[in-house]
């Protein structure tokens, strides 16, 4: 019996899919328990083979981004779990950050009251997600302004992104240091790193 894949994702050394059924299943490195199965971590320990992810009971995945060593996914509720490295606060959950910092499993972030997640992208140390209402919220490294809300940080939280007066965000896409967001009336805004014009 097969089963159809809905939408695949692949950060540094790992891949992750999410199946018809709405489970997702990740494989590869597990260096910083970006795999989200907990268990072993570090550089020797990988997996070949589909590992199940647990969202969470009855909980199931609608999207799916994995970045440099972490790894977010909107569920089924709206909510939006992350897992992997901390370094810099890109799993959004607040709390220690550092080099041996990390969670093995889903961690779910805090969007603000009523909130809930459409669409996630992850970078290289930093994360952004579209919310509900349009908004946008970026968190974790900001050394080249890459969360799009001036400099300073790192953020271990979502913090919210202006877009301009009367502006949403449709989506949301992060490179290794910089972003880049669709509004709602069409025009495209980018922020962060521009050392080779990738800010066009």
């Amino acid at each position: 019996t097969y089963i159809d894949v809905v939408e695949v994702t692949v950060g540094f050394d790992n891949t992750c899919a999410i199946l018809d059924d709405g489970s997702l299943k990740c494989w590869g490195r597990n260096q910083y328990g970006e795999l989200g199965i907990g268990g072993a971590i570090g550089s020797s320990i990988k997996y070949t083979t589909p590992q199940s992810v647990d969202l969470g009971a009855n909980r199931t995945a609608v999207s799916v981004s994995a970045g440099y060593y972490h790894t977010c996914a909107v569920l089924d509720n709206g909510s939006l779990k992350c897992w992997g490295r901390n370094y810099y606060g890109e799993l959004g959950i607040g709390g220690t950050t550092g080099y041996n910092v990390q969670s093995t499993t889903p961690q779910l972030v805090d969007l603000g009251t009523g909130r809930t997640a459409v669409s996630v992208s992850t970078g290289l140390y930093h994360t952004c997600a579209v919310l509900d209402d349009g908004s946008l919220k970026c968190w974790g490294y900001n050394n080249n302004g890459q969360l799009g809300i001036g400099f300073g940080g790192p953020y271990t939280t979502p913090q919210t992104v202006d877009l301009g007066t009367g502006r949403t965000a449709v989506s949301v896409s992060l490179g290794q240091s910089h972003t880049c967001a669709v509004l709602d009336d069409g025009s495209l805004k980018c922020w962060g790193h521009n050392d080779v014009g990738q800010l066009g």
